[in-house]
């Protein structure tokens, strides 16, 4: 990756605003500078958009929308903003975390009245750090939904999808102004114009470099993330002077061992519980299940067993994503739990133990060890269910520092001329760490800080000469 000086030629292609990445973040933004009059294209590097996005489940958090007041949920932007601070223990940048959390309700309204992207609230379980029902979903529960939806709303409101194309190299004055972007396209190269750009392109947990560098911890975990997300956006942006924040953040999960699949936390929500190779839990599975993955990978083996019964497997039927691990044949099921000991070559003494322990809790007998909280749980009841799992890094959640109208900003915290970033091109809200990731972070600021982008670019085009562009280059 490059900062090369201004072209030497006029440009191939030009728009007012140039977006690097056709994810949930880029998308946005090109949803909102296009409808308030830009031209735009989103330079995308796979032949079929996806990104990060369609690798999630689609869950995106948002406070205080019509759909909760039509279940009666009662909940408000400072109630969310305060989730998040509580889950960040307080290392974040609160006024970014107030304003993503004000816009979060009204972009979920946004997307769904103004441009079709269908969401229906998830209110049957709520997640670790969360203390309201605020997940608005696909109704197929998947990402790849949500991205189908976002690519169709952008093409309607005029943004143009460009495919197969590789950002190479930014060219920017020496001011820091990025005036084009280099473009690889199916062996040629373009040059592509624009009086704004948005970084969109992921973070950086393909980078095996940049992730032994910044989460050591991570480095020899499964990564379950988008192959694209190499950190060309965190590159540039320090290349031209930008400040970068919080780089040991990122999203933990736990996959299916030998099949890398995610295992949804729903199986836990309801009183589930993880125990290692040697049958002992080992943690409070409700802390959250980001930093669950580090957990599971200091366990002997980096394994670990989640157990659960069918009550805990419903919310979970819900999900396309689970299905995938029912066919994969990962789930052991048993009537008691010396069969399950049998089964999963567990120590049938040690696992028996570990029941013991939930159930204790669950009774109010005994307080639970690890300080986890199991009030309004019930007892697991058999057939009994596990999983073998091991920790994985979903994506990174530190990046390129940006205000509240998603500005890329320098060391000084002073604006880059014309640069935005938003999803994992930008700096989370969750801290330093893997701790601080409150379920739902990624998209949140995928969707928000996007919008943001758009938005802040038009504002900032408003009033500056020069006219909209087209460009000719294969829309793939």
């Amino acid at each position: 990756m490059s900062i090369l000086p201004p072209p030497a030629s006029e440009p191939d292609d030009a728009a007012d605003l140039v977006v690097v990445g056709a994810g949930a973040a880029g998308l946005c933004a090109a949803i909102a500078a296009a409808e308030a009059g830009l031209s735009v294209v989103v330079l995308e590097r796979d032949a079929e958009p996806a990104g990060s996005t369609a690798m999630t489940l689609g869950m995106l958090p948002g406070a205080g929308t019509r759909f909760q007041r039509e279940k009666g949920i009662d909940d408000s932007p400072a109630l969310f903003a305060a989730d998040i601070v509580r889950k960040a223990k307080g290392e974040t940048d609160e006024a970014l975390v107030r304003a993503v959390a004000e816009a979060s309700g009204p972009a979920v309204e946004w997307l769904h009245d103004r441009h079709g992207v269908r969401f229906e609230l998830l209110d049957d379980i709520i997640y670790p750090g969360h203390s309201r029902h605020r997940y608005h979903v696909p109704k197929s529960r998947t990402g790849t939904e949500l991205e189908r939806g976002l690519l169709d709303a952008a093409a309607r409101a005029g943004a143009r999808i460009v495919t197969r194309a590789h950002v190479r190299a930014l060219h920017a004055d020496a001011d820091g102004r990025v005036l084009a972007a280099r473009v690889e396209q199916d062996g040629h190269v373009h040059v592509i114009a624009g009086r704004a750009f948005v970084l969109a392109s992921g973070g950086y947990g393909a980078e095996p470099a940049l992730i032994a560098e910044h989460i050591p911890s991570m480095a020899d975990a499964v990564y379950r993330g988008h192959h694209a997300s190499t950190g060309d956006a965190l590159k540039w942006g320090e290349a031209l002077g930008a400040a970068a924040v919080d780089l040991g953040g990122y999203q933990g999960h736990c996959v299916v061992d030998g099949h890398d699949l995610p295992l949804t936390w729903a199986v836990v929500i309801r009183g589930g519980f993880q125990v290692n190779a040697r049958g002992r839990r080992f943690s409070n599975e409700m802390s959250g299940y980001s930093e669950q993955a580090s957990e599971v990978l200091g366990q002997p083996g980096g394994v670990a067993w989640t157990i659960y019964d069918r009550r805990c497997e419903e919310p979970a039927l819900t999900f396309a994503d689970y299905h995938r691990v029912l066919d994969a044949g990962a789930v052991v099921a048993a009537d008691d739990v010396a069969h399950l000991a049998e089964k999963t070559g567990l120590p049938a003494d040690a696992l028996a133990a570990s029941f013991d322990q939930v159930a204790d809790a669950i009774d109010g007998a005994a307080a639970d060890p690890f300080g986890r909280d199991f009030a309004g749980v019930e007892r697991l009841k058999p057939p009994f269910l596990a999983v073998r799992v091991r920790g994985a890094l979903f994506h990174t959640q530190g990046g390129l520092a940006v205000d509240a109208s998603a500005r890329v900003l320098r060391a000084g915290g002073s604006p880059l001329p014309n640069l935005f970033a938003a999803g994992g091109a930008a700096r989370g809200l969750s801290g330093p760490s893997s701790w601080g990731y409150l379920g739902g972070n990624g998209l949140l600021t995928a969707v928000v800080l996007g919008r943001f982008a758009g938005q802040g670019a038009s504002a900032l085009l408003e009033a500056q000469p020069g006219g909209t562009h087209s460009g000719g280059m294969n829309r793939g």
